[in-house]
């Protein structure tokens, strides 16, 4: 049996595992994925690593002097292999854990084999569970979601790019810029904001771990933060790029009816359309409010209606800043509880 077992080895599961090792925990690591990268190494090529919000680095491991046009997928992948390796820490890879389950003092974990632990840091993020959301009607052309999208050869002729967070306006820019036109559809009209400080953050946050404390989840990213509003934005707004035509009243075989009754033609449909948290492995557990939430106590990583279970890249702590934040505290948490337990 371990002491504590971290699912997932992105950047949160990387960072709760080197501060439970450090600690001399008895850890495994199981994540999903082939190899090294988490949720990163599956990013299309053009997201290069100057093109991403800030990739925060790993605890005692600066990530510095990078070639910032290089794919970030290569970068993070070759970032966190040799943080696994340097740090010596137990990941087992292609491991996808299919369930979990609690018994009188222990969790029993299904993955490629049956394991035991006495805790369990769960780090599983977005990426393998999309959001597809479901309109009247039916476009019978291709269509594609943001982890299915590679590049803008994928697309030709008209593309109706779905969605309001920032992934949506990068594809926009990178499909204008290939050529490609493009009709962009938001729910709501698109919230640019420009950011300024660590104010700004500390309110994100704020306003994030109330939401989970009271058992709902989490928004989107940009339904908390708004969308950038830079140069390359600036100018995709005023060449009419990136202004949104509003809601999708209904699709049709070969065209988009917006709620304003305007129908338009089009060839494909990119749905970048967000995530949620991949959980369904915890079921079992019942931990989700009818809200569809998980009730976090006030340190923002332990899950109030089942001891011994911590959430990191839940909530507050989606973001890289705050996904290696939460690393340490639920490694904290999870050492504590295993303290008092004994």
């Amino acid at each position: 049996m371990y002491s504590t077992i971290v699912i997932g080895a992105g950047q949160a599961g990387l960072s709760a595992a080197y501060h439970l090792a450090k600690r001399g925990v008895d850890i495994l690591v199981l994540d999903a994925n082939p190899g090294p990268g988490g949720a990163w190494q599956n990013r299309w090529d053009s997201l290069t690593l100057g093109a991403t919000h800030h990739i925060h680095p790993l605890p005692d491991f600066p990530l510095e002097n990078q070639d910032s046009t290089r794919p970030a997928s290569a970068v993070v992948k070759e970032y966190y292999g040799e943080y696994e390796r340097r740090f010596n820490l137990p990941v087992r890879h292609s491991a996808t854990v299919t369930s979990v389950t609690r018994l009188e003092n222990h969790f029993e974990v299904h993955a490629d084999q049956l394991y035991t632990a006495r805790t369990v840091i769960n780090a599983t993020g977005t990426w393998s569970n999309p959001f597809w959301p479901v309109y009247p009607g039916q476009f019978d052309g291709p269509q594609v979601h943001t982890n299915g999208f590679i590049s803008p050869s994928q697309f030709s002729g008209r593309v109706l790019v779905v969605g309001a967070g920032a992934s949506a306006t990068q594809f926009i820019v990178q499909l204008r810029e290939a050529g490609v036109d493009t009709l962009w559809s938001t729910r709501r009209a698109p919230d640019w904001r420009e950011f300024a400080g660590a104010e700004w953050g500390l309110d994100v946050e704020r306003q994030v771990n109330e939401r989970t404390r009271a058992g709902l989840p989490p928004k989107s990213v940009v339904g908390t933060t708004g969308l950038l509003l830079n140069e390359k934005m600036r100018a995709g707004i005023t060449s009419g790029a990136l202004v949104s035509r509003g809601k999708i009243a209904r699709l049709e075989s070969d065209a988009v009816v917006f709620d304003d009754g305007t129908r338009e033609k089009i060839d494909a449909i990119l749905w970048a359309t967000g995530f949620r948290h991949a959980h369904r492995h915890l079921r079992n557990l019942k931990l989700h409010t009818e809200a569809g939430g998980i009730v976090m106590e006030e340190d923002g990583v332990s899950a109030s209606a089942m001891p011994g279970i911590f959430f990191v890249g839940y909530g507050a702590s989606a973001s890289t800043l705050g996904a290696t934040r939460a690393g340490r505290k639920a490694a904290l948490a999870a050492a504590k509880y295993l303290g008092d337990a004994t």
